[in-house]
């Protein structure tokens, strides 16, 4: 099926931009501002900028527009989800549309296209994440994060193992939900047939064989990282070890002044609001 070649989510590209150099504890620090920026902001060019700054991010990484617009697609279906919920169930100010008991308030339009934004922004920033970051860089960066909590016994290696792990699988679970369709398509499987509801019911036979390979691909995983006496973070070093270079201390001053000067824009005008 083809909804099953567009997720992009996991999938890293290598194009050898300014991006993919950059220091990854760096870009897993601006996406995690940007997860908490985005619930703060509430004023609609402050998103634009957002907006203006990730298309720019997605033009320096060199990576085709029409690749991740590909796997944003399928995303969309949970944004017009959420619009529709915040359309009709919030309520407050000026009724716009009412109709027995369906009602569509000025604070309902606000609040959808509030969470709309929230959660494009969210998945575009996401996907550059995982596109410009390879997967060893991604447990490197997350565990130097993390590494200030073993003081107090948080797991920080195993903790950034899993996380990656899990990333990594999302790829190939895709690829084996792909050849488990092909497959059952060439034994007479239709699944592009009917409405939505009965293409979702058509594809419940796939779980059993793809949770059975998922199993099998997690106990292949094990054994191998046996094999090579994995025992944990305790002692173990890297082939390549991360770089703060002055590339990423101009970029990250960069970010600090943009989304600073975004943050104490909406701190003022909520102050003087009130």
């Amino acid at each position: 099926m083809e909804f099953v070649k567009s997720i992009n989510i996991g999938v890293y590209v290598d194009t050898g931009s300014v991006i993919h150099r950059l220091d990854p504890r760096l870009k897993v620090l601006t996406l995690a501002a940007l997860m908490i920026l985005v619930f703060v902001f509430s004023r609609w060019y402050e998103f634009v900028i957002l907006l203006g700054l990730l298309m720019l991010v997605a033009v320096l990484s060199r990576i085709p527009l029409r690749f991740i617009w590909r796997g944003f697609r399928m995303i969309l279906i949970f944004i017009l989800l959420a619009v529709v919920f915040n359309l009709f169930l919030t309520k407050g100010g000026q009724v716009l549309f009412s109709w027995k008991f369906i009602s569509i308030t000025t604070e309902g339009v606000r609040m959808a296209l509030l969470m709309a934004s929230r959660l494009v922004l969210l998945v575009l920033g996401t996907s550059l994440l995982t596109l410009t970051t390879s997967y060893l860089q991604l447990t490197d960066a997350v565990e130097a994060l993390l590494k200030p909590l073993k003081r107090v016994g948080f797991p920080a290696h195993e903790v950034a193992m899993m996380m990656t792990i899990a990333l990594r699988f999302i790829p190939t679970l895709l690829e084996e939900t792909d050849k488990i369709i092909k497959a059952q398509t060439s034994r007479g499987a239709e699944f592009d047939q009917g409405n939505v509801v009965k293409r979702v019911r058509l594809l419940l036979p796939l779980l059993i064989p793809l949770f059975v390979q998922a199993f099998r691909v997690a106990e292949d995983l094990a054994v191998a990282m046996e094999a090579r006496c994995y025992r944990g973070g305790e002692g173990r070093t890297r082939l390549r070890e991360l770089v703060f270079t002055r590339t990423d201390f101009i970029v990250s001053v960069f970010i600090i002044l943009i989304l600073g000067t975004m943050t104490g824009g909406e701190i003022w005008y909520r102050v003087v609001s009130k």
